[in-house]
């Protein structure tokens, strides 16, 4: 086997080098916030008023359960003293059976708050991510990230994303 000499194996090593880093500079990369999207896009935004208003009421009666079921509560603890065993014994029992359906009406709520939630979000993060495609297709972009430690702000194309799903009706 031929070896090089070695300023000719300099000379290639060089023009690799260049050839690389201008590879590199040709290769795009940019990053989108989620969080931002979900907090800022007017698509995130209606959902999380179509969301509060679906469940309001459903909320609203949590409440005044709770409030109800708080007041029962205390009157008991005034009026135990003067009531029979009996009496005592009865209330006690209403007021855990009470407790046991606010419990499991506020797991429901809570459950079924979770999966429209959740519906709705991935809702937005469709549309997000075609909207993340279009822009790195515009603008040429070979790779976007959406989770990152660190980020330089200058790849940072969560703005233009945002502008972009807020122009789609």
């Amino acid at each position: 086997m031929k070896t090089l000499p070695r300023n000719c194996l300099v000379l290639l090593l060089g023009a690799l080098a260049l050839g690389s880093q201008a590879q590199a500079e040709d290769f795009r990369v940019g990053f989108v916030n989620t969080d931002r999207i979900f907090r800022e896009a007017n698509s995130a935004k209606a959902s999380q008023a179509k969301l509060e208003q679906e469940f309001s009421r459903r909320e609203k009666e949590l409440n005044d359960m709770g409030t109800a079921l708080k007041s029962a509560s205390e009157k008991f603890e005034r009026e135990a003293p003067t009531l029979s065993e009996s009496q005592r014994g009865q209330r006690q029992k209403a007021l855990i059976d009470q407790d046991r359906e606010f419990q499991r009406k506020r797991r429901e709520f809570q459950e079924d708050l979770n999966a429209r939630k959740n519906e709705e979000l991935q809702t937005v993060l469709d549309r997000a991510n075609r909207v993340v495609k279009q822009v790195a297709e515009q603008e040429k972009y070979d790779l976007i990230l959406q989770e990152a430690v660190y980020i330089n702000p200058k790849h940072d194309i969560t703005d233009k994303v945002i502008k972009a799903l807020n122009a789609v009706k």
